[in-house]
């Protein structure tokens, strides 16, 4: 257990420290987004560039594990959307994005930090196999769901489109796809753009860290605080509950491999749920009270996952 502490402490602490520093006004808020927008846009991409051109992709995509991790998160997405309209008497409309809001995982700013930590470089592969693809699939589904349930909702084609220019203008996608094709074609880095891309790829585990920790400090319990519980329930327990079975028991992936998508898996909700709502004018507060709720109860949950998946 001792251990368990020793790997999630630290992140925690990075997390606590940029909220600390935001609510103490010893960090300007404003400069979180740019924090942010620098991880996402800048260091992540060429983290997944330098991890994909020093990986073996052959064996990063492993559907086994890609899978269950997906058919899960779909399967959170249903139940979500179902308890938020029968029990919570949402529309519909409401009630895809709350479901989103148990769906979408934080796979970059708490993601990778935790898997790095948890499990070193070896676990990052099979880890970036499933952030490729994660925006590309989940956003699309959640804007067409969206389109179908509401009544003010544009036409579908217009729907795929907006969701096709979201993914392909995201900088992750743009580092996903120039690593794939470094590998492929057999690039070899020079000293000097190693040492570059290893320089910016150490930025990203501080700096996501501090900024979802600052970004929290903007998010307040409202009352709709019961439904983002459920939904933060939902991504925290449900979704790496049934990847566990799926990878575990069905398709009896060894645990040495299957608890890279298990724990990714319990990852709390991404930032993209406010977003999503945002931009549908649904369902926000929820989100907002998602995306706190869920990373302050990760703490536990995460702990309680990393020891399940050593014994």
């Amino acid at each position: 257990m001792l251990a368990i502490v020793t790997i999630i402490a630290p992140i925690f602490a990075l997390m606590a420290l940029g909220y600390s520093a935001v609510r103490f006004r010893l960090f300007p808020q404003e400069g979180i987004k740019s924090l942010i927008a620098f991880v996402n846009n800048f260091a992540t991409p060429c983290l997944l560039f330098h991890s994909l051109v020093t990986s073996d992709l052959r064996s990063a995509f492993n559907l086994s594990i890609i899978g269950p991790f997906y058919l899960g998160a779909l399967i959170c997405f249903a139940i979500g959307i179902v308890i938020a309209i029968r029990i919570f008497k949402n529309t519909p409309g409401e009630g895809v994005s709350v479901g989103f809001s148990g769906t979408f995982t934080n796979t970059v700013l708490v993601g990778l930090p935790i898997m790095s930590r948890a499990y070193g470089p070896e676990a990052l592969p099979v880890t970036l196999s499933i952030i490729g693809l994660h925006g590309a699939i989940l956003l699309t589904i959640g804007m067409v769901t969206m389109e179908l349930v509401k009544r003010d909702g544009q036409p579908l084609g217009k729907t795929l489109i907006v969701a096709a220019r979201r993914v392909l203008s995201n900088p992750l996608i743009w580092g996903i796809i120039a690593g794939m094709v470094g590998y492929f074609s057999g690039l070899q880095l020079i000293e000097p753009a190693e040492a570059f891309l290893v320089m910016m790829s150490s930025a990203v585990v501080p700096a996501a860290l501090f900024g979802i920790g600052g970004a929290l400090y903007e998010f307040k319990l409202s009352d709709n605080w019961k439904q983002a519980l459920v939904a933060s329930l939902i991504k925290l327990i449900i979704h790496p509950a049934i990847a566990y079975v799926l990878m575990i028991w069905v398709l009896h992936v060894p645990m040495d491999i299957a608890r890279y998508g298990i724990l990714l898996s319990a990852m709390p909700a991404g930032v993209n749920v406010y977003v999503f709502a945002t931009y549908y004018n649904r369902g926000t507060s929820v989100a907002a009270n998602t995306i706190l709720i869920a990373t302050v109860m990760s703490a536990l949950t995460i702990s309680a996952w990393l020891y399940l998946l050593s014994l």
